[in-house]
């Protein structure tokens, strides 16, 4: 029987901490850590000051491909699959400091962040599995996530082709532009 070591002990605590600061839900924890439920409950409530949210993580593919959401998960998308090209970060880690990146991105040019840490989690199992993809924008040549078999040599890229509402205002029924 191996022995559990005291080093990797940390390290998962660690990155438990890491991902409950960042926002993330008790789900993401469970699946990327090898923690008790038990422990990470309680260390969700001392590190949140606050019982985890309730409740089914999001599961649908189409919040990822409207048009604003999908400039920001496309965002996200690009900086992780660098990070994981150019370190040797393990997946969960990559996700963590790409979204960092992300939200650091969006800050500095004064807009919210539309995609939280779990969705961050969510596209990328959604990209492993096949379920999503990265298509090339045949207009600007920049990648965005899109169906998992997109045709790239017609996709245009909500940045190139907006959707006819895009930056009316909400009170005309159209999206905010920020």
């Amino acid at each position: 029987m191996a022995t559990k070591s005291v080093l990797g002990d940390s390290k998962q605590v660690e990155r438990a901490v890491s991902l409950i600061q960042l926002g993330a839900r008790l789900q993401v924890l469970e699946s990327e850590t090898d923690l008790s439920y038990e422990r990470l409950l309680r260390l969700y409530k001392e590190v949140a000051g606050r019982s985890p949210s309730k409740g089914q993580l999001p599961f649908s593919t189409e919040w990822f491909l409207t048009w604003q959401p999908n400039i920001h998960a496309s965002l996200f998308q690009n900086i992780y699959e660098y990070l994981t090209k150019v370190s040797a970060l393990e997946d969960i880690d990559a996700i963590m400091k790409a979204y960092k990146l992300y939200t650091e991105q969006i800050a500095a040019c004064g807009v919210e962040p539309l995609l939280s840490i779990t969705r961050a989690w969510r596209l990328v199992k959604f990209i492993d599995n096949n379920m999503l993809s990265m298509t090339r924008c045949s207009k600007c040549g920049g990648h965005f996530v899109s169906e998992a078999y997109e045709n790239s040599r017609h996709y245009e890229c909500g940045l190139c082709t907006p959707p006819a509402r895009a930056g009316k205002g909400a009170t005309n029924g159209g999206i905010l532009l920020h």
